[in-house]
Protein backbone atom coordinates (compact mmCIF):
# COMPACT_ATOMS: atom_id res chain seq x y z
CA UNK A 1 0.00 0.00 0.00
CA UNK A 2 1.34 3.26 -0.91
CA UNK A 3 -0.83 6.46 0.90
CA UNK A 4 0.27 9.89 -0.44
CA UNK A 5 -0.63 12.76 1.60
CA UNK A 6 -1.63 16.32 -0.31
CA UNK A 7 -3.33 19.25 1.08
CA UNK A 8 -3.34 22.86 1.63
CA UNK A 9 -0.22 24.57 3.90
CA UNK A 10 -1.46 24.23 7.75
CA UNK A 11 -3.60 20.99 7.38
CA UNK A 12 -1.66 18.79 8.93
CA UNK A 13 -0.05 17.16 6.04
CA UNK A 14 3.77 16.67 7.34
CA UNK A 15 2.35 15.63 10.81
CA UNK A 16 -0.38 13.05 10.44
CA UNK A 17 1.72 11.39 7.70
CA UNK A 18 4.24 11.01 10.70
CA UNK A 19 1.88 9.49 12.96
CA UNK A 20 0.96 6.99 10.18
CA UNK A 21 3.86 6.23 9.09
CA UNK A 22 4.58 5.43 13.06
CA UNK A 23 1.52 3.73 13.38
CA UNK A 24 1.78 1.92 10.46
CA UNK A 25 5.57 1.32 10.05
CA UNK A 26 5.85 2.35 6.73
CA UNK A 27 8.90 4.31 5.76
CA UNK A 28 8.03 8.02 5.27
CA UNK A 29 9.04 10.79 2.68
CA UNK A 30 8.37 14.17 3.08
CA UNK A 31 8.62 16.17 -1.26
CA UNK A 32 8.16 19.75 0.96
CA UNK A 33 11.73 18.29 2.84
CA UNK A 34 13.02 17.81 -0.21
CA UNK A 35 12.17 21.37 -1.54
CA UNK A 36 13.53 23.10 1.66
CA UNK A 37 16.67 20.98 1.15
CA UNK A 38 16.30 22.30 -2.85
CA UNK A 39 16.01 25.88 -1.39
CA UNK A 40 18.95 25.69 1.30
CA UNK A 41 21.28 24.63 -1.45
CA UNK A 42 20.66 27.82 -3.67
CA UNK A 43 20.31 29.89 -0.60
CA UNK A 44 16.84 30.84 -0.86
CA UNK A 45 14.04 30.40 1.15
CA UNK A 46 11.10 28.20 0.03
CA UNK A 47 8.91 31.46 -0.79
CA UNK A 48 11.74 32.84 -2.88
CA UNK A 49 12.55 28.92 -4.66
CA UNK A 50 8.57 29.24 -5.47
CA UNK A 51 8.96 32.58 -7.16
CA UNK A 52 11.62 31.04 -9.57
CA UNK A 53 10.20 28.20 -10.05
CA UNK A 54 7.16 30.14 -11.73
CA UNK A 55 10.01 30.47 -14.73
CA UNK A 56 12.46 27.52 -14.13
CA UNK A 57 10.36 24.27 -13.79
CA UNK A 58 13.53 22.40 -12.98
CA UNK A 59 12.78 23.78 -9.16
CA UNK A 60 9.89 21.30 -9.53
CA UNK A 61 11.33 18.60 -12.08
CA UNK A 62 13.54 17.34 -10.00
CA UNK A 63 11.77 16.48 -6.93
CA UNK A 64 9.12 15.29 -9.26
CA UNK A 65 11.38 12.67 -10.85
CA UNK A 66 12.47 11.52 -7.31
CA UNK A 67 8.83 10.73 -6.44
CA UNK A 68 7.96 9.06 -9.38
CA UNK A 69 11.04 6.70 -9.13
CA UNK A 70 9.36 6.38 -5.78
CA UNK A 71 6.30 5.07 -6.96
CA UNK A 72 7.97 2.72 -9.37
CA UNK A 73 10.56 1.56 -7.21
CA UNK A 74 8.69 0.96 -4.01
CA UNK A 75 5.50 -0.04 -3.05
CA UNK A 76 5.05 0.20 1.26
CA UNK A 77 5.64 3.78 2.05
CA UNK A 78 3.98 7.04 2.58
CA UNK A 79 4.60 10.40 0.79
CA UNK A 80 3.50 13.71 1.49
CA UNK A 81 3.65 16.36 -1.37
CA UNK A 82 0.72 18.81 -3.24
CA UNK A 83 1.52 16.65 -6.32
CA UNK A 84 2.29 12.94 -5.04
CA UNK A 85 -0.76 12.06 -5.94
CA UNK A 86 -0.18 12.90 -9.74
CA UNK A 87 3.08 11.32 -9.68
CA UNK A 88 2.08 8.01 -7.71
CA UNK A 89 -0.98 7.21 -9.50
CA UNK A 90 -1.40 3.54 -8.29
CA UNK A 91 -1.70 5.07 -4.44
CA UNK A 92 -4.50 5.71 -1.98
CA UNK A 93 -4.55 9.62 -2.39
CA UNK A 94 -5.32 11.69 0.33
CA UNK A 95 -6.22 15.42 0.75
CA UNK A 96 -5.94 17.59 3.61
CA UNK A 97 -8.54 20.84 3.51
CA UNK A 98 -8.15 23.45 6.17
CA UNK A 99 -10.28 26.87 6.92
CA UNK A 100 -7.43 29.41 5.88
CA UNK A 101 -7.59 31.90 8.81
CA UNK A 102 -7.13 28.24 11.17
CA UNK A 103 -4.33 27.31 8.68
CA UNK A 104 -2.25 30.67 9.35
CA UNK A 105 -3.03 30.46 12.85
CA UNK A 106 -1.44 26.78 12.81
CA UNK A 107 2.03 27.75 10.92
CA UNK A 108 2.08 31.04 13.06
CA UNK A 109 2.04 29.59 16.11
CA UNK A 110 4.42 26.36 15.65
CA UNK A 111 6.94 29.17 13.98
CA UNK A 112 6.54 31.27 17.04
CA UNK A 113 7.28 28.43 19.36
CA UNK A 114 10.28 27.35 17.48
CA UNK A 115 8.23 23.71 16.00
CA UNK A 116 7.55 24.64 12.93
CA UNK A 117 9.30 24.21 9.72
CA UNK A 118 12.74 26.11 9.87
CA UNK A 119 12.18 27.08 5.91
CA UNK A 120 9.01 28.75 7.24
CA UNK A 121 9.67 32.40 7.87
CA UNK A 122 8.83 34.40 11.08
CA UNK A 123 5.61 35.97 10.08
CA UNK A 124 4.73 38.95 12.27
CA UNK A 125 1.45 37.74 12.78
CA UNK A 126 -1.11 35.32 11.67
CA UNK A 127 -3.04 37.88 8.74
CA UNK A 128 0.66 37.96 7.55
CA UNK A 129 1.14 34.07 7.69
CA UNK A 130 -2.27 33.79 5.90
CA UNK A 131 -1.10 36.34 3.27
CA UNK A 132 1.83 34.37 2.51
CA UNK A 133 0.62 30.93 2.70
CA UNK A 134 -2.00 32.39 0.35
CA UNK A 135 0.58 33.51 -2.86
CA UNK A 136 2.22 30.10 -1.64
CA UNK A 137 -0.49 28.37 -2.83
CA UNK A 138 -1.00 31.08 -6.08
CA UNK A 139 2.88 30.47 -7.04
CA UNK A 140 1.99 26.17 -6.60
CA UNK A 141 -1.54 26.55 -8.09
CA UNK A 142 0.53 28.31 -11.08
CA UNK A 143 3.54 26.26 -11.66
CA UNK A 144 1.91 22.87 -11.63
CA UNK A 145 -0.80 24.39 -14.33
CA UNK A 146 2.07 25.02 -15.97
CA UNK A 147 4.16 21.91 -16.01
CA UNK A 148 1.81 19.76 -15.84
CA UNK A 149 -2.06 21.05 -16.40
CA UNK A 150 -3.14 20.22 -13.13
CA UNK A 151 -4.64 21.95 -10.06
CA UNK A 152 -3.77 19.74 -6.76
CA UNK A 153 -6.89 21.23 -5.33
CA UNK A 154 -9.02 19.94 -6.85
CA UNK A 155 -11.11 16.82 -4.86
CA UNK A 156 -11.63 14.86 -7.76
CA UNK A 157 -8.03 13.94 -7.75
CA UNK A 158 -8.32 12.01 -4.25
CA UNK A 159 -9.69 9.05 -2.73
CA UNK A 160 -10.33 11.01 0.22
CA UNK A 161 -10.58 14.24 1.16
CA UNK A 162 -11.01 15.29 4.63
CA UNK A 163 -11.27 19.20 6.56
CA UNK A 164 -9.18 19.08 9.44
CA UNK A 165 -9.93 22.66 10.40
CA UNK A 166 -12.13 21.45 13.31
CA UNK A 167 -9.99 18.72 13.91
CA UNK A 168 -9.04 18.02 17.42
CA UNK A 169 -5.77 17.41 16.51
CA UNK A 170 -3.19 15.27 14.14
CA UNK A 171 -3.28 12.52 16.36
CA UNK A 172 -7.10 12.63 15.94
CA UNK A 173 -7.37 12.87 12.15
CA UNK A 174 -4.94 10.34 11.60
CA UNK A 175 -7.22 8.08 13.69
CA UNK A 176 -10.03 8.86 11.40
CA UNK A 177 -8.11 8.37 8.55
CA UNK A 178 -6.62 4.94 9.32
CA UNK A 179 -10.32 4.68 9.95
CA UNK A 180 -11.27 5.07 6.40
CA UNK A 181 -8.19 3.41 5.32
CA UNK A 182 -9.63 0.53 6.47
CA UNK A 183 -12.94 0.54 5.45
CA UNK A 184 -11.99 0.76 2.05
CA UNK A 185 -10.28 -2.01 2.07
Amino acid sequence: MILTISGVPGSGKTTVAKILSEKLGMPYYSIGGLRAKLAEDRHLSIDELNALGETDSSTDTSVDDYQRELGKTQDHFIVDGRLSWFFIPNSFKIFLDCEPQEAAKRIYQARKNSSGREDEPLYQNEEHARQAIEMRVASDVKRYSSIYGVDHRDPQHYDLVIDTTHSVGPEATAELLLEKIKQRG
